[in-house]
């Protein structure tokens, strides 16, 4: 009975070992990180089609201000978007660029804890390194705000930062986990994809959820319950989403649909976003739609 205990003791003693280094935050790579320089006006494109300001803004809507305070409710807890200002006490402006890094690529905290994945660092996951760094001198460059970050209302279990390493392991995501492989995709369609599953990470909100919160990406872009409880977010895979990529185009940019409806919700801060990047950047995210698999 002895060796029975002992041996069920270091069983569960290397179980847990196990699970501690597998559930371990991760961090981007300082040697790749420093190799870049900043962009500026790179870092700007990236901060308009990630929609950082559509969440990360103040009530007044200064859209540079950043001060945060959005509330993001799920069956989890609400959820709150951080001041990302460059202040350096209630901001992110002592944050260097591997910390931001390691936020949206890993999901990780410049004090090592686990991100909530209300911060779509699933998406984020994807983007390019050097567009990161780019990012990053782009943020130092914006107003700081000292308005403080307000904390999630989360209970337990779900306060256990170290448990989210666990679902990371089942949905996270890194850089080449595309969705949609079409080995005939063009570059117009590859700028899409990284438009749509990367920076703008329009899968977050489109692509309906598991019990535990991970994305179903057999159902990619499928449409989804509302997490506000207030109807669901759209189906945009073709067969369903019957508009033309002309018709895609000029929503992204207008607003406006081809049954002369107007965009409402929060895609309206998304058709801000896209009106100001380039007719090409609508037109690749409309030809990536296409590559998509229709979704019933």
């Amino acid at each position: 009975m002895l060796k029975i205990a002992t041996y069920s003791f270091g069983t569960l003693i290397l179980g847990v070992a196990t699970a501690w280094v597998l559930t371990e935050p991760r961090h981007a790579d300082l040697e790749m990180i420093s190799s870049f320089t900043p962009d500026l006006a790179r870092g700007e494109y990236i901060f308009t089609a990630g929609g950082c300001a559509s969440c990360h803004a103040g009530d007044d809507g200064n859209a540079e201000a950043l001060t945060g305070g959005m509330a993001f409710a799920s069956a989890f807890g609400t959820f709150y978007a951080p001041n990302i200002s460059s202040d350096p006490d209630q901001g992110i402006g002592t944050w260097s660029a591997l910390n931001l890094a390691d936020a949206m690529l890993h999901g990780t905290s410049p004090e090592g804890e686990h991100l909530y994945p209300a911060f779509p660092y699933t998406s984020y996951a994807k983007m390019d390194p050097a567009d990161v760094v780019s990012l990053h001198g782009y943020l130092m460059t914006l107003p700081a705000s000292t308005v403080p970050s307000k904390a999630h209302d989360v209970g337990f279990p779900f306060n256990i930062r170290r448990s989210l390493g666990g679902w990371k392991l089942l949905f996270g995501t890194s850089a080449g986990d595309w969705v949609v492989n079409d080995p005939n995709m063009t570059e117009q369609d590859l700028q899409g994809r990284y438009l749509v599953e990367a920076l703008a990470h329009c899968g977050e909100c489109h692509t309906p959820r598991n019990a535990l919160g991970g994305m179903e990406t057999a159902k990619w872009l499928g449409g989804a319950p509302n997490p506000s409880g207030n109807g669901t977010i759209p189906n945009i895979t073709p067969g369903t989403l019957t508009w033309s990529e002309e018709d895609i185009a000029y929503y992204l940019e207008s607003g406006f649909t081809p049954d002369f409806d107007s965009v409402g919700g929060h895609m309206a801060h998304v058709v801000d976003n896209f009106a100001k990047l380039d007719t090409s950047d609508r037109e690749a995210v409309a030809s990536y739609l296409k590559r998509v698999s229709p979704v019933e």
